[in-house]
């Protein structure tokens, strides 16, 4: 597993419930139960502070990382939609944006490109990308981004044919594909939620080995966030496997939720209260940094 990737995992899961800012010992520590060592974890850390994800902070001789606004904000977001169980209701529009971005900026594009399939959009053709979802906010907070207000084209519409919708969908989306990804992740997880829920009933689960389980099912289950669209279920095969992945990662969740984090909060209260006692230090040498 990507360490860059599973630290954002932490962050979404347990960090930013408990204030977003976390010492790199104790991020090393947890990490270290997935078999990332210090040096992959410093660089992954410091990867995500220069890309604006994170900021560092220095309290005595240790260091601290918090979510930017930025980083807040995709936490957030990401949070929203893994843990929605049904598909929203549809008001019957399609979101439409349409852009000719020069080839002097292409990098502008391929980003733009990432961050719209990232929010469920779907490409009709190479410029032309649509949702059926609510995303007008976060069109325009990509062009404000970006700065691509002189190449972009967004619309709200209402298909008038010749073809269905759900022949729209199949020109912007393969669901094949994508419901073929919920069998596996049904097929593996249904097997290890009966196993773990069993031992964790006979005391036969650490706190440890459920954080483990429960960090490895989130960084799984997130993955669909860059496949899955979220679509309205009018839009959707009748043998839709999402809400029965949605189903199973949230008991599978619950049973793993105490104990995973009673061991996440040992590890994290050992860095806060070093960074507690490097405050008060700083505070006795340097009495006019505090009120």
């Amino acid at each position: 597993m990507n360490t860059r990737s599973m630290i954002f995992t932490l962050y979404g899961d347990y960090i930013s419930h408990y204030g977003s800012k976390i010492w790199i010992g104790s991020l090393i520590k947890l990490l270290s139960e997935f078999g990332h060592n210090d040096q992959s974890v410093r660089a992954a850390i410091s990867r995500m502070n220069k890309q604006g994800w994170v900021s560092a902070e220095k309290i005595g001789n240790k260091s601290y990382y918090s979510l930017t606004p930025r980083g807040q904000k995709r936490i957030e977001e990401a949070a929203k939609r893994i843990f929605k169980l049904k598909p929203e209701e549809w008001d019957g529009r399609w979101r439409i944006l349409m852009y000719t971005i020069p080839e002097e900026i292409r990098n502008v594009r391929d980003e733009l490109r990432k961050e719209l399939v990232w929010s469920g959009f779907g490409s009709m053709s190479s410029s032309c990308w649509i949702s059926a979802n609510n995303l007008e906010k976060q069109v325009f907070d990509l062009i404000e981004k970006y700065d691509i207000a002189d190449y972009v084209d967004f619309f709200i519409a209402r298909y008038a044919g010749p073809h269905k919708n759900i022949e729209i969908v199949e020109k912007s989306w393969n669901l094949t594909e994508i419901n073929e990804r919920y069998q596996e992740f049904i097929s593996e997880y249904s097997q290890k939620y009966i196993i773990d829920k069993n031992k964790i009933q006979k005391g036969n689960m650490t706190d440890a080995d459920c954080f483990v389980e429960r960090t490895k099912l989130v960084h799984e289950y997130r993955k669909f966030l860059f496949v899955d669209p979220g679509l309205p279920e009018e839009l959707l095969p009748d043998k839709w496997l999402g809400s029965h992945a949605a189903a199973l990662f949230s008991d599978y969740y619950k049973e793993l939720a105490e104990p995973a984090s009673r061991f996440f909060e040992s590890v994290f209260k050992e860095g806060n209260e070093l960074k507690n006692r490097d405050a008060d230090y700083d505070a006795l040498n340097h009495p006019y940094m505090v009120e």
